[in-house]
């Protein structure tokens, strides 16, 4: 729960430590099993086990691919008056502004009834609430020492947090944010993999909890419990895997209308610079198709190991190619009115930015415009400056359709979040 009377600079050198720890634990392999025996007297020990990002690399490494190595991300909010709002570039007739600041880690977002909105954390252990009163905002951490409570969702008054392996929901959250009290355990039937192992949650249409298990690898064989999207009833029965061959997902959202669920997908590393690209699918059976990891990338493309004797047509095609390595993460459909006629209906991707590529791409927020089949008829820019000069000055990680039709924006690497508006 929240730590009380403590100072700012105590404040800061704790959620470095906590940061710090999360990020080690992140980029460590997974823990696993005992340690091997030791070599016969004579005998060279074995190489040790490379961090769970490097798996899949070439063994003939060059220099360029020894620079490549994922972007860490600060473990302290950035002041507002270094927020780069100034840089941040949208269509003409649209605004953004800051709407929240201090939120370190900020990442996946919910709204309650009353109008809170939550925020998940991927390295903090944290769980924030931004309230509003008198038009004043103010942030409150309302959970800690999490283990990846990245997902949330909201329902029926009650907010499910996803940790690594289990899905937690506090009750009543609106009227008991001062004092949460200890959550109920939703679920805990999930592996506790450490790559891949963060979750984004959400609720479908279906009135059930939908949640991503990622391959606990960068390129494998995925035993049958991962690489997969489960949706369960809300009270934790029900189990059913959805949609298979997902190496990792962190953001999906439903069609208006169809209520038919479409998602990103992260491709793998280490192919090359400049596939795979990472992916936006369309799930039109639920638990019967196949979206291709490991033997096919972005509907075309035969991994070069686990490729042999496959053909991608044994696999769901993505409905538009995101970027090489984009991180395509949140994607939101746009429900309001606010915005021009030609984004109602459409579809808001966050791209992280790539690190698996020396000239990066992302660090931005781009718009699928989708045919009456709901297939993709293109894709453009919508927000753009995060990526300067080749550096993130910024990551945005998850969006959010407001009441008053504003798209809200996560930013990750300064903890803060954005309101874009049109007009006004």
């Amino acid at each position: 729960m929240r730590i009380r009377g403590m100072t700012p600079a105590l404040a800061v050198l704790a959620a470095l430590a906590a940061a710090g720890g999360a990020w080690a634990q992140a980029q460590a392999p997974a823990p696993a099993q005992a340690p091997a025996a030791a070599p016969a007297p004579g005998q060279p020990a074995a190489p040790a086990s490379p961090p769970s990002w490097a798996q899949g690399r070439s063994g003939a490494q060059t220099e360029g691919m020894n620079k490549l190595a994922p972007v860490a991300a600060p473990p302290v909010a950035a002041a507002l008056d270094k927020l780069p709002v100034d840089k941040l570039k949208v269509p003409a007739g649209f605004k953004v502004e800051v709407y929240a600041s201090g939120l370190a880690n900020a990442r996946s977002m919910t709204r309650g009834t009353d109008g809170t909105v939550f925020v998940g954390t991927r390295l903090v252990g944290r769980v924030y609430a931004i309230t509003e009163k008198d038009g004043k905002r103010t942030v409150k951490t309302i959970a800690e020492k999490l283990h990846r409570p990245n997902g949330v969702a909201f329902k029926d008054g009650a907010l499910y947090v996803a940790e690594l392996s289990r899905v937690l929901r506090y009750d009543d959250i609106e009227k008991k944010l001062d004092a949460p009290g200890e959550p109920k355990v939703v679920y805990d039937d999930l592996p506790k993999d450490e790559p891949h192992g963060w979750k984004f949650i959400g609720i479908g249409p279906d009135n059930k909890l939908y949640v991503p298990i990622g391959a606990p690898c960068n390129i494998c064989e995925p035993p049958a419990t991962h690489a997969q999207i489960r949706r369960i009833n809300l009270d934790g029965s029900g189990a059913e895997v959805i949609a298979r061959g997902v190496r990792n997902t962190v953001g999906f959202d439903w069609q208006p209308g169809s209520g038919t669920l479409y998602f990103t997908d992260n491709g793998r590393d280490w192919l090359s610079e400049s596939v795979p690209n990472d992916e936006l699918n369309r799930l039109s059976k639920p638990g019967e198709e196949h979206f291709g990891f490991p033997f096919c990338h972005q509907g075309d493309l035969l991994d070069n190991e686990h490729g042999w004797g496959k053909s991608c047509s044994e696999s769901s095609p993505p409905v538009a190619k995101m970027g090489p390595h984009s991180a395509s993460l949140g994607m939101r459909f746009y429900t309001g009115t606010a915005f021009p006629e030609k984004y109602r209906g459409a579809i808001f991707v966050a791209r992280h930015g790539s690190w698996n590529k020396t000239a990066r791409v992302g660090g931005d927020i781009q718009v699928a415009y989708l045919n009456a089949d709901g297939s993709v008829a293109k894709t453009e820019d919508f927000l753009t400056g995060f990526l300067q000069d080749n550096n993130y000055i910024g990551r945005p990680v998850d969006m959010l359709v407001m009441p008053d039709g504003a798209l809200l924006v996560s930013d990750d690497f300064n903890g803060a979040v954005y309101r874009i508006s049109h007009g006004g």
